[in-house]
Order: C-alpha cells, then sequence, then structure tokens
C-alpha cells in the first residue's frame, strides 16, 4: 500500500505539488490523472524517492520513505516517464543486470524471469540489444526489469504511451494481473479508455492539489455525466474556473 500525506514541492516560486495526499491499495488499480503541468510526475517521482518533497509524508508497506529510502525502493517496481534501457545491452541482459541489482540469486532469477517473460510476451526479443526497439519492445522490457525482484507496489508512468493497438491490450491484461495478484499498481495515464476499463479508484490532480479521489462511477455521479472523460473535463474545467 502506498500512502501519500500531505506532500508539497516548489521550484522557486512555482508550487508544483500543493498539499497532495491520496492512499493506493493493495490488490486495486489506482489511476493518477491531470492536466499537463497539473503536478502528476512531479508526485511520483517524490513516491519513488528519486526527488524528496519539501514538506509531507511517503509511506509505502508502512516504511516512511524519508527515513529508510533504500527499503522503500525495494518494495517498488517503478516504470518511470524515461525508460531508461542501456541500449548496448540485450533485453534479457537489462533485466538480469537489475537483478543482480537487487541481490536475487540465479536460481530465483530464471523462475522470475520466465515468468515475466511469458506474462508480458517477450521471448521473442529477449536477446536483442534494446537499440532499435519499437516502444511497445522498450516497455515491455523496462517493466520486466522494474518487476524482476517481485514488488509488491508498482508504479507505471504513461505505461500505454506511443503503444500501437495489441501491445496495448497485452499490457492492460498484465496490470490486471499485477492486481489479481494482490498488488498495489499505481499509474499516472492521459486515456481515459484504459483508466474507465482498469481503474478502481482515480486520483485527479489540478493545479498541484487533489481535486477528486473517488471511484470511476461516484466520478460520473458526482459531475452528472455518463462518460468518464466528460467527467474528468467537468472536475478540471471546475477547479480552473475556481482560481482564474
Amino acid at each position: 500500500m502506498i500512502e501519500v500525506r500531505d506532500l508539497h514541492k516548489a521550484f522557486g516560486a512555482v508550487k508544483a505539488v500543493d498539499g497532495v495526499g491520496f492512499t493506493a491499495r493493495d490488490g486495486e488499480i489506482t489511476g493518477l490523472l491531470g492536466p499537463n503541468g497539473a503536478g502528476k510526475t512531479t508526485t511520483l517521482r517524490m513516491l519513488y524517492t528519486l526527488m524528496e518533497p519539501d514538506s509531507g509524508q511517503v509511506l509505502v508497506d508502512g516504511i516512511d520513505a524519508a527515513v529508510d529510502p533504500l527499503a522503500v525502493r525495494r518494495t517498488l517496481g517503478v516504470l518511470p516517464d524515461a525508460r531508461g534501457l542501456y541500449k548496448r545491452l540485450t533485453a534479457r541482459e537489462n533485466i538480469e543486470y537489475f537483478a543482480r541489482l537487487q541481490g536475487i540469486d540465479g536460481a530465483t532469477l530464471r523462475t522470475r524471469h520466465e515468468a515475466l517473460v511469458d506474462a508480458l510476451e517477450m521471448r521473442d526479443i529477449l536477446d536483442r540489444r534494446t537499440e532499435g526497439f519499437s516502444q511497445g519492445q522498450r516497455v515491455k522490457t523496462a517493466i520486466a526489469r522494474a518487476l524482476i525482484h517481485d514488488p509488491r507496489n508498482v508504479i507505471l508512468d504513461e505505461p500505454t504511451n506511443g503503444l500501437d493497438v495489441m501491445a496495448t491490450r497485452g499490457l492492460r491484461r498484465f496490470m490486471q494481473q499485477l492486481k489479481d495478484e494482490g498488488r498495489c499498481v499505481l499509474f499516472s495515464s492521459h486515456i481515459m479508455q484504459e483508466v474507465a476499463a482498469l481503474c478502481d479508484r482515480i486520483v485527479v490532480i489540478a493545479r498541484g492539489r487533489v481535486v477528486a479521489d473517488e471511484t470511476p462511477d461516484a466520478l460520473r455521479a458526482q459531475t452528472g455525466e455518463t462518460n468518464l472523460e466528460d467527467a474528468f473535463v467537468k472536475i478540471i474545467g471546475s477547479e480552473e474556473g475556481l482560481a482564474a
């Protein structure tokens, strides 16, 4: 479980994150939505300890990220906005390298490696250098690398960005599998179709603040809209109007 409590982060006079708080629970997929510049990526970077908050608290499975960031990193599997593969290495070598960094023994690595390769349907690219990979192939490799240590909490930043229809469908199935295994899945997306199909709960951020934290059905009921995209637009429009 990931708990976010009153996070603040400013860059000079700009308040990128201004009191964000929410909970992403085990066995659920939580969507993090917001317009460009809303503070989503800054929030995620603080969650996976790439950036320190000015104030507030991040707890992952009860561990305070400010007190023990290394322990938090061990409980997280992260697909960041920058995929960051080593282009001269094959997909297999990228995954195995990160397994070694996590201290995973050979037998455990083989078991987890095989399970991820099958789940992500990436056996055909395993022994190719990642340089020249398609966007979908890069994402599959980056996800396998992020999950090789079997984390209970998974953070995915725009996981389907640039993917074709088939790759997107495969990734959605994989995210559902993570949920069914009882993991906590938090993902950021601009694509309302996948948010509607996947999310148990939706957190909407605008101007650095949480402006909605509800189930999809509750968001639609709250706004009087039957379409989730229309509900999102109404919530963001109301927030922008109040700020004007």
